[in-house]
């Protein structure tokens, strides 16, 4: 029997990793790429940190075996994992009521979560902020779950709306998941603040909704520590909750696909019946994960030098980035761009968004080889000194017409 016919048809390019194959083929070298959410330096390479480096020769050196990794990955990964989540004494975790799975990336943790799900018998219905990260939506369609959106921004674009956020999650059923972002809000840039999150906890109480937390950006926002207060505040309120976790960017380990599942339960007992049908949903999807990208991780987590030094250099990415949304801000003013460009200024982590319509995105690739998606969402972190300035005056004829 021949394939369907319909899967011979070809499908749409990612929105985002189909941009990066058009960038690659472009041939102009003024070309800049804000789409793609990786983080470079100056000199536009994305860096391999020094800590890296030397927890890789620690893991050479010690030539252990190769052998498939326990379905959920090594119980030391997972119990560094939550070191980041929650502080050292907290409850949640001196009460054993959290557990935690290895996976290929935070991709990989929402796919695993959204099959914990829908195989213990969860609501199919999942709430995702308007706008998110594109491939929130895809992922749990395709995983089986119902999607319905919450509004995020207020009409000018650059605020959060809590009122519009917590009114519209006053209408979900009992047992509906709502995923929100832990920090550094992929593609705004904007969080909600801790008396937010408080009555984010509420609602969630209120109506019986579980979260799911997407945590990509830790320690690009105000910290380590810091960028996970909004862990703590839902932990707080006595919820069950998952947390997906990706290290591709606070450990540039982008090609190593590394992530964690966390899973926070009532008790102890439950926490422990969830880890294994987490293993059955690992086990049907990819059976176990791979080893050399969590080995890092937990070496640098593990290692109190190594870890005080891989927290300098997420400090120095943050402040790279910083300074260069700041910039961003500053260059946009001078061009006496229309808008208001100060909210950009105080928003956190790789993105901002500016409120670009599809033909303004387009205007940017077709005519000055300016690559950013969505409604145009652009990597602060890809400016540099020699594109900065083409990027603002690309916006500006953009804008102008």
């Amino acid at each position: 029997m021949p394939l369907p016919s319909r899967a011979l048809d070809p499908a749409a390019p990612d929105p985002i990793l189909g941009l990066t194959e058009a960038f690659r083929s472009d041939p102009r070298e003024s070309r800049v790429n804000l789409a793609v959410g990786v983080y470079v330096d100056e000199t536009g390479r994305t860096p391999v940190l020094p800590s890296v480096l030397a927890a890789e020769r620690r893991i050479l050196e010690a030539a252990g075996s190769r052998t498939y990794l326990p379905i959920e990955g090594r119980a030391a990964y997972g119990a560094a994992v939550r070191s980041l989540l929650f502080p050292i004494g907290h409850e949640v975790t001196t009460a054993g009521r959290a557990v935690t799975a290895q996976t290929p990336g935070g991709t990989g943790a929402l796919r695993v979560a959204a099959d914990f799900l829908l195989q213990t018998g969860n609501p199919r219905t999942i709430w995702l902020s308007q706008p998110t990260w594109p491939n929130h939506p895809q992922l749990f369609r395709l995983a089986g779950m119902d999607v319905r959106t919450y509004p995020y921004l207020d009409a000018t674009g650059r605020r959060l709306d809590a009122d519009a956020m917590l009114a519209t999650l006053r209408t979900a059923e009992p047992g509906d998941v709502v995923l929100f972002h832990a920090a550094c809000h992929n593609p705004t840039g904007i969080d909600p603040d801790a008396a937010t999150w408080r009555a984010i906890g509420n609602v969630a109480v209120e109506r019986d909704l579980l979260p799911i937390v997407d945590f990509a950006y830790q320690g690009f926002g105000d910290g380590i520590r810091e960028d996970a207060a909004s862990i703590a505040i839902l932990a707080e309120a006595g919820l069950e909750f998952l947390v997906c976790s990706s290290f591709s960017k606070n450990f540039a380990l982008y090609a190593e696909r590394v992530g964690a599942l966390t899973i926070v339960a009532r008790d102890a007992e439950r926490a422990e019946a969830a880890l294994t049908h987490v293993r059955i949903a690992i086990r049907a999807n990819y059976s176990n994960p791979p080893a050399h990208g969590a080995q890092i991780v937990e070496t640098i987590l593990c290692d109190p030098a190594l870890r005080d030094d891989w927290e300098l250099e997420v400090a120095g990415m943050r402040a790279r980035i910083r300074g260069n949304r700041a910039a961003f801000v500053d260059a946009l003013e001078a061009s006496a761009l229309p808008g208001d460009w100060e909210p950009l200024r105080g928003q956190r982590g790789m993105f901002a968004l500016l409120g670009l319509d599809q033909e303004q995105v387009a205007r940017l690739r077709r005519e000055f080889g300016v690559y950013v998606v969505g409604a145009g969402r652009v990597n602060v972190a890809g400016f540099t000194r020699d594109n900065l300035g083409r990027v603002v005056t690309a916006l500006s004829a953009v804008l102008a017409h």
